[in-house]
């Protein structure tokens, strides 16, 4: 590295910089060290099936409510409109209105693809197409999918491994990236999940870990309480063998305490894991709480991870 002094030698223009007042360094090094942050639509979810709140307002309810600048979107809430590319390019220039980045598109309740059945299999894949097209227009970098299929585990990673792979190779061409995220059963198990991903051996596979969702006896995998999940995947050792595939991170959270920890997940310990591998993306909050409103868990989970992230630099 080039000291100060030799930097002001180079040129003039350096020694006018130094100069002027310090603040602007300060300020320069405060936001690279901020912690890039989204929002996942699922946070909203109880507001936008009621039909309190309008889909089509997410980016503007993300930048103007909770001062977040990054979104993921949920496909259920989206349906109707999965192919109409018109609509797409309206919210595409509805989140670059308010100066918010679109990243993820989340797919569920579509067929699963890792069914045996060869043709179901081929059809879910396809089913898929329209929200990677969709994902594409929005400029988001990755699809969130489901990973599920029935049958036992080593038939079911041999049916895994293609499904994912006949989509991720769609998506590719895209330059879309397929993600899985730790969904319960089978999809929380990371050896299992990484295997597959080794096993389709596609850089555009990759994973969306999620801090919460490790039951590995019920589908979609929540862990707190109300759901009375009897077997847990490690979060820890889940964590650290998604990260080094992982296109985003999950921060999951149920509850908090008065001081505003989460009281279900250990933030501070997931977080460092995060911090200290090298995954550079966005960490997303996903607020699935049941004993405070949606707006409030937001913003509670919004300022445990600046929190914690600051303690650990």
């Amino acid at each position: 590295m080039k000291s100060r002094r030799t930097f002001i030698k180079k040129t003039t223009l350096a020694a006018a910089a130094i100069s002027m007042p310090s603040f602007y360094a300060f300020k320069n090094k405060l936001e690279n060290n901020m912690p890039k942050i989204s929002l996942a639509q699922w946070s909203l979810n109880r507001a936008f099936f009621s039909k309190e709140l309008n889909p089509v307002q997410f980016a503007n309810l993300a930048k103007n409510d909770y001062g977040i600048s990054a979104i993921e979107y949920v496909n259920q809430f989206y349906i109707d409109t999965a192919t109409d590319e018109k609509f797409w390019n309206e919210m595409t220039t509805r989140a670059s209105d308010v100066g918010v980045q679109s990243l993820i598109m989340m797919v569920d309740e579509e067929e699963k693809l890792g069914d045996l059945d060869d043709v179901k299999r081929k059809k879910a894949v396809e089913d898929h197409y329209k929200w990677v097209n969709a994902a594409k227009i929005l400029g988001c970098h990755s699809i969130r999918v489901n990973a599920f299929g029935e049958g036992g585990l080593e038939e079911l990673k041999t049916s895994l491994t293609d499904g994912l792979g006949q989509l991720t190779e769609y998506a590719a061409k895209e330059k879309i990236n397929v993600i899985i995220e730790n969904h319960g059963l089978h999809t929380s198990n990371a050896n299992f999940i990484v295997d597959v991903i080794k096993g389709v051996g596609n850089p555009f596979l990759g994973t969306l870990p999620d801090f919460g969702n490790w039951c590995l006896n019920a589908e979609w995998g929540s862990i707190q309480p109300s759901k009375n999940c009897g077997e847990i995947y490690p979060p820890e050792e889940g964590l650290k063998k998604f990260l080094p595939y992982a296109k985003g991170v999950s921060a999951k959270s149920y509850t908090f305490d008065a001081n505003g920890n989460e009281t279900v997940i250990e933030y501070p310990k997931l977080l460092k894991l995060v911090k200290d591998s090298e995954f550079d993306g966005h960490i997303g909050i996903e607020f699935e709480g049941e004993n405070m409103s949606e707006p409030q868990g937001i913003k509670a989970t919004k300022a445990l991870i600046e929190r914690v992230l600051s303690s650990l630099d």
